[in-house]
């Protein structure tokens, strides 16, 4: 007994094991009372369940910064929830990639559900190994954050400068490679990602993989093409392993949910990357600042509100620019009712 709880009292990356115990239990516990209560039958989702859903999540993510803060202490509150809105911001451009895998594969929206599950669980699973890599690297070599904060600035100023280009699934080269190497059904075959049918060319029993869990891998790549951006962001604000592990994965578990809200309407957000592009180059910049003035870094809470305001404003600025498109969806609707 006393071994066990010498154990549990471990340092683990910086936090005794028993916190990141907790917090792999927590999550857990959400994901067991997401699946096998809300979400136990295949079903489609609307934007109300989709809306209070994501609600949930969002409320669950932002009170953990009350445990952060008697944890860790205030600032550590404030860099968690800084990391937390930047993710959760960055995110919105994962869901529009998303939305166009499954138009590709023609992925119906009642089993859209189904591959965005397995794909939260692999994308904790990806966001720990990159985050524990990128934690190990960073504390043999502090100068690699001056290489994250120049990528930063970098990936800002480019996106400022570039039109949005649609991403192609077609030309995904893992797509072709999976469509070389292994037998794929033509069609989605209900909810599930292998079949077994008869092959074509031998006409004997043999198992295929359908396009659900190629819309699944792809998302899990798109997931891991984000995270090139949005870990070192992260990392640029702190480099403390617990807190970018906790908003990173309390910003995804969301992400689900917020699918379905937004995928229709993210025409609406059409300013929102100019904001996150500024908040790409602020955090970028901040971490260079910081280095040339001899600093040790930019006070929290001065991060979360450059950071709160410039994603407030970008969203605020992209509704009022497009509030005619809303206008005219709304009268498409009522159009539609009275006929």
């Amino acid at each position: 007994m006393v071994q066990t709880l010498d154990i549990l009292f471990s340092d683990f990356l910086g936090k005794p094991l028993w916190s990141w115990l907790g917090f792999l239990l927590l999550v857990a516990g959400l994901l067991a009372f997401d699946l096998g209560i809300l979400n136990r039958k295949t079903h489609e989702i609307g934007v109300r369940e989709s809306l209070m859903l994501s609600a949930f999540y969002i409320t669950i993510g932002v009170s953990f910064s009350v445990w952060i803060w008697y944890f860790m202490g205030q600032s550590a509150a404030m860099l968690y929830l800084t990391g937390f809105v930047v993710e959760k911001s960055l995110s919105l451009d994962n869901i529009f990639v998303m939305a166009l895998i499954f138009t590709y594969f023609g992925v119906p929206r009642i089993y859209q559900h189904r591959v965005l599950v397995f794909g939260i669980i692999g994308v904790i699973l990806l966001r720990g190994i990159m985050i524990g890599a990128g934690a190990a690297v960073v504390a043999r070599f502090e100068w690699v954050l001056l290489l994250f904060a120049a990528f930063l600035i970098f990936t800002g100023v480019k996106m400022l400068m570039s039109d949005d280009s649609e991403y192609d699934v077609s030309t995904n080269p893992v797509l072709r490679f999976m469509r070389r190497r292994f037998r794929v059904t033509d069609s989605i075959e209900s909810d599930h990602f292998f079949v077994r049918q008869p092959d074509p060319v031998t006409g004997q029993m043999a198992l295929f993989i359908t396009p659900l869990l190629l819309a699944l891998v792809m998302v899990e790549l798109a997931d891991v093409i984000f995270a090139v951006d949005s870990i070192p962001a992260i990392f640029a604000l702190t480099t403390d392993p617990y807190i970018i592990f906790t908003s990173n994965i309390f910003a995804i578990l969301g992400l689900r949910a917020l699918f379905f809200a937004l995928s229709a309407m993210l025409h609406r957000f059409a300013y929102l990357q100019t904001a996150l592009s500024l908040v790409l180059v602020f955090i970028g910049g901040k971490v260079v600042i910081a280095h040339l003035l001899g600093i040790d870094k930019v006070p929290a809470a001065l991060s979360l509100s450059v950071t709160a305001f410039i994603l407030v404003g970008g969203v605020v600025y992209s509704l009022w620019r497009t509030r005619d498109d809303a206008q005219k969806m709304v009268a498409g609707v009522e159009v539609k009712k009275a006929a």
